[in-house]
């Protein structure tokens, strides 16, 4: 048994706190936020992340998880801590550093033994040598430490399984040692060890993510080509995938893609790359069109309905991404705004995050179910490909509706059984089996 020290309880830091707590380790998780620390005492979770709420009970229970608002209680017996505090798109793309300085701060006015500290967060290539330096600087009295970069790869909707049975662990560091000792950490999830330097750990991590938001922008390029020249995208994706050197993942055409990595990281290395004077067009052309495939949704619906001043669209779906309440960055967010700004009126569904939707999206009605969200629309815009979506009765959809035009924003219908169900029906990039009427 370890003992582990995890410093912020979003995302990253919760899970990561419950999984080591559940491999038999004694954590203790901090963050400043005294009303996060208070919720999470009474059993009460700050995010929605299937499975995390049982897993953070077994282990509280167990004795194995706590939580704290103290960095004195926090760090008391630590061997390992983590880093895993946000780290926001600051004005110009460039990564916000500001809460990994705190706790790089505190840490060092902290700590009285020896400990190793591991960056979990997303940080631009060299925070490692920066957070080395900040508490060197700010100890009282010199102590010995380590910095290791350890990135995560969690998806949201999937962070417990993909932090317990990942592809890798990567890990870098200039001290052998220390990455031994956190390489063996992390040894019973019987994944690759990778060991490097820190900053070629932390290029990982942006180099990682950056590939597949690519994979995402490329074959949404791809379907407005196939749009155009009659083909069906899911079957060219479908085909491609066959390809072992490219494989099906990350090949699905739709509204683009959003939340808290994606386009925080892909802006964050391009701010880096122009820094040094590289110029990367391939990660602008990334961002490009991802910002237009939601324009692209609106102008297919304006190109059935003409002017859309009073007509009322429904979102279906408004996360960015199934399986969590995660607002930030979703493409419901900007689709929304583009037809507020073209007079429509918007509502909004989806089965977790309209609280969260609420509070960024204040001009759009919030409705109990889908089949609120249909009666007496002009259309619906399907933008989250939850399940429940799938099992809709169609017919009732249709029923409801004022007009039955379906924006298909992720491909989850299919085309002809839609058109005879008398949908005005249109996908992305499907031209020869969703196109024209």
């Amino acid at each position: 048994m370890k003992n582990i020290c995890v410093i912020g309880v979003g995302y990253v830091g919760l899970v990561t706190a419950a999984c080591f707590a559940d491999l038999g380790n004694r954590v203790v998780a901090l963050d400043i936020s005294e009303e996060r620390i208070e919720k999470l005492k009474q059993g009460i979770m700050p995010i929605y992340e299937p499975g995390l709420g049982e897993m953070v009970e077994r282990n509280v229970n167990a004795g194995r998880l706590s939580f704290t608002t103290s960095y004195k209680e926090g760090l008391k017996d630590a061997e390992f801590v983590f880093i895993c505090v946000g780290t926001p798109e600051g004005v110009d793309g460039e990564a916000d550093l500001r809460y990994v300085r705190m706790a790089a701060e505190e840490i060092a006015r902290t700590m009285d033994h020896p400990m190793i500290l591991i960056n979990k967060s997303t940080v631009p290539v060299g925070t490692g040598d920066w957070v080395a330096e900040i508490v060197r600087q700010n100890q009282p009295k010199p102590i010995e430490f380590s910095v290791v970069s350890c990135p995560e790869f969690l998806r949201e909707g999937s962070a417990i399984s993909d932090f317990l049975n990942p592809d890798r662990t990567i890990l870098g560091s200039e001290d052998p040692d220390a990455a031994s000792r956190v390489a063996e950490l992390h040894l019973p999830l019987r994944a690759p060890i990778m060991v490097t330097d820190l900053r070629t750990a932390e290029m990982i991590k942006y180099a990682s993510n950056a590939f597949l938001a690519t994979r995402i922008s490329f074959i949404n390029e791809i379907a407005n080509i196939c749009e155009a020249l009659g083909a069906d995208v899911k079957e060219v994706a479908q085909g491609m995938g066959y390809d072992k050197r490219i494989g099906h993942h990350f090949l699905e055409a739709g509204v683009g893609y959003g939340g808290s990595c994606f386009p925080k990281d892909v802006k964050a290395l391009a701010y880096m790359a122009q820094v040094q004077g590289r110029h990367p067009q391939l990660l602008q052309a990334v961002m490009d069109i991802n910002a237009y495939q939601r324009r692209h949704v609106v102008l297919k619906l304006r190109d059935i309905l003409g002017s859309l001043e009073g007509k009322i669209v429904g979102l279906m779906g408004l996360a960015f991404k199934p399986n969590t309440d995660d607002m930030r960055e979703a493409p419901s967010i900007t689709i929304a705004e583009l037809l507020l700004d073209e007079g429509a009126i918007v509502r909004g569904y989806d089965p977790v995050a309209m609280e969260n939707a609420a509070r960024v999206m204040p001009q759009v009605e919030m409705v109990e179910t889908p089949y609120k969200l249909a009666e007496g629309a002009d259309a619906i815009i399907v933008v989250t490909d939850w399940n429940e979506f799938k099992q809709l009765d169609m017919e009732r959809i249709r029923d409801s509706m004022r007009q039955p035009v379906l924006i298909d924003g992720r491909n989850i219908y299919d085309p002809k059984r839609m058109r005879e169900l008398g949908f005005r029906y249109r996908g992305v990039g499907r031209g020869y089996n969703g196109g024209e009427d």
